[in-house]
């Protein structure tokens, strides 16, 4: 008989017992010992498991009996909650069956865009909350007429309303004369800037997390064997379901076999020059194509300032002539994407995963090119004209941004997906049903947000309108995937994809953001006859001044204490440039 192993095996029944259940299971699994050992350890655990909750059920009183129900109830609580939770989330039935008849690839856009859309829903509700309510107090009545053309310009009518930064107030409201005051001036700019301090924060936390789980340690969550032998959710009963989650798993197994047995075909030096020469002339075409894209919309940019400060703005031609620069934008936008996946079929990528990456990259050198040409274009131009309202007058401008790419989407749709379609099936029989080009959708909707962040500052109910975009954009792509689109040829695994998406969002649509929105706020000279801080020398005065009050009041001497070494020192922009960098 060996008492040390005895012994032994007793401590380790002990240790195990005083574990939690999870903690125990995963001890007992860890163990480099047979599976019939494995079994008889867990045994003797139970076993003494069972004894000591004997004995310790003739010692409890009924007051530790109700604490333990209470926690058992508590726990069946909250996982019926968080059951119920996930049947409610917002598009999951649908996000299942696209991404089991597309692929991750596909449904990659979808969650993307169900992302952007709570961005819209958060930033919405704190701007309504903080800034719209409290202006409704002091607003002044609104004496122009609308026509119903205000809804495509974005003028008129609207002009005089809390859509845009010119209606907003710059006093300190009050409901009576003994009531608590509510600073307008501080609450504009502290909403917009926690909004964009959250949306940092989400994004790279995002962006981290996306990052180690499909580049760090991908076969973590994708293992091959797990995802055969272990995937299947035995609790799904309904017909619909199942075949639902069987079209699932073999798209992701197909996804995964292609990333095994992908083969790596050796060119010969004649080929792999040819093939460079084919990537230059590519990349040479797409650049010439942005810049000159990029020329057009500024020349057009000027001279559609020059009619609005002609005096024309209030006539059918002045209103037609403001819609021009945004379809013009939009046009460039939707065209010119199809060009370049042209260029991507030539170039006749091994990989498909390659053949997005350069087109994502060639699509983004052109949208970010454009909406920085019109940051120029209203930073310096716009806000050096003699407009009585510059910030309204650039709200207005991305308003109609906004608005046209929503109607160039959904025509895209149309007479994009829909013809291609109906001439891949009945005219030329060749061609077949489209795939969806995940690349210029996806930049369509990284686009579209960089717009509605630029524009929160100057429209704070922007997001209000980009939210009831979206949402409609989600239903009308579902519906032409499904009818027009057909699954892809080449089956591949996507889900590096997002991780892609969320970097894009982050640089340099984000980044882009926060320094256009930092040079309105230190160096642009507000308007001095509207919005909540006329008069003042810079957006960023109010804070100073807000400072100075402070100073009289000794129980505020720690924000005091934080702005002067803090938010004044070289060492918040070093943390600053430390975290973004």
């Amino acid at each position: 008989f060996n008492f040390n192993a005895f012994f032994e095996e007793a401590k380790l029944i002990g240790s195990l017992v005083s574990m939690s259940a999870r903690e125990r299971i995963k001890a007992i699994q860890k163990m480099p010992e047979t599976m019939k050992k494995k079994r008889e350890i867990r045994n003797k655990v139970l076993q003494e498991i069972t004894e000591k909750s004997r004995r310790r059920g003739n010692q409890c009183d009924c007051c530790a009996q109700c604490v333990r129900r209470m926690a058992v109830s508590y726990r069946r609580f909250r996982n019926s909650l968080s059951e119920y939770f996930h049947l409610l989330q917002l598009w999951q039935k649908t996000l299942k069956a696209i991404g089991g008849k597309f692929g991750t690839g596909v449904l990659s856009y979808f969650i993307f865009l169900k992302w952007l859309l709570t961005f819209n829903i958060f930033s919405f509700l704190i701007n309504f909350s903080f800034i719209t309510i409290p202006q409704f107090v002091a607003a002044k009545p609104n004496n122009l007429s609308f026509t119903g053309l205000e809804i495509f310009t974005g003028a008129g009518y609207f002009q005089e309303t809390v859509l845009y930064y010119g209606f907003y107030t710059n006093t300190t409201i009050r409901k009576t004369e003994n009531s608590a005051s509510y600073n307008m001036q501080l609450a504009y700019i502290f909403t917009v800037g926690i909004y964009f301090v959250i949306c940092l924060l989400s994004l790279v936390f995002s962006m981290a997390k996306s990052f180690r789980r499909n580049f760090i340690n991908p076969q973590t969550y994708s293992g091959q064997a797990s995802k055969l032998l272990c995937t299947w959710d035995f609790n799904i009963t309904n017909e619909k379901a199942v075949k639902l989650k069987q079209k699932n798993l073999s798209t992701q197994i197909k996804e995964a076999l292609f990333e095994v047995n992908r083969e790596v075909l050796n060119f010969s030096f004649k080929e792999r020059f040819v093939h460079f020469v084919i990537h230059l002339a590519a990349w040479v075409a797409s650049l010439g194509t942005a810049v000159a894209a990029c020329a057009g919309v500024y020349f057009l940019s000027i001279n559609n300032l020059q009619l609005f400060m002609k005096g024309h703005k209030n006539d059918l031609e002045g209103q037609a002539a403001m819609l021009v620069l945004p379809i013009v934008a939009s046009l460039l936008n939707a065209f010119i994407p199809f060009f370049y996946s042209w260029l991507g079929l030539l170039e006749h990528f091994q990989n498909p995963r390659h053949q997005i990456y350069v087109t994502v990259t060639r699509n983004i050198i052109l949208k970010i090119s454009i909406v920085g040409i019109l940051c120029y274009y209203w930073l310096n131009i716009v806000s050096a004209s003699e407009s009585q309202c510059w910030e309204t007058l650039v709200g207005q401008d991305i308003y109609r941004l906004v608005l046209v790419d929503f109607i160039f989407c959904l025509l895209g749709c149309l007479f994009g997906e829909f013809l291609r379609r109906i001439i891949g099936t009945t005219v030329c029989v060749n061609l077949g049903m489209p795939e969806f080009d995940i690349a210029r959708n996806v930049l369509d909707l990284i686009y579209a947000q960089t717009l509605t962040w630029i524009g929160i500052f100057f429209s704070p109910l922007l997001p209000g309108i980009q939210m009831i975009t979206f949402s409609i954009v989600f239903y009308v792509k579902k519906v032409s995937l499904m009818m027009n689109c057909q699954p892809p040829r080449k089956v591949w695994r996507a889900a590096q994809m997002t991780t892609l998406f969320i970097f894009l969002l982050f640089f340099p649509s984000l980044v882009g953001v926060l320094s256009v929105i930092a040079v309105t706020v230190w160096r642009l000279k507000p308007s001095k006859e509207c919005g909540p801080f006329r008069g003042l020398s810079s957006i960023y005065a109010a804070i100073s001044v807000w400072i100075e009050i402070l100073k009289n009041y000794p129980g505020s001497k720690w924000v005091v204490w934080i702005y002067q070494n803090l938010f004044q020192g070289a060492l918040f922009f070093f943390i600053l440039s430390t975290i973004l960098l």
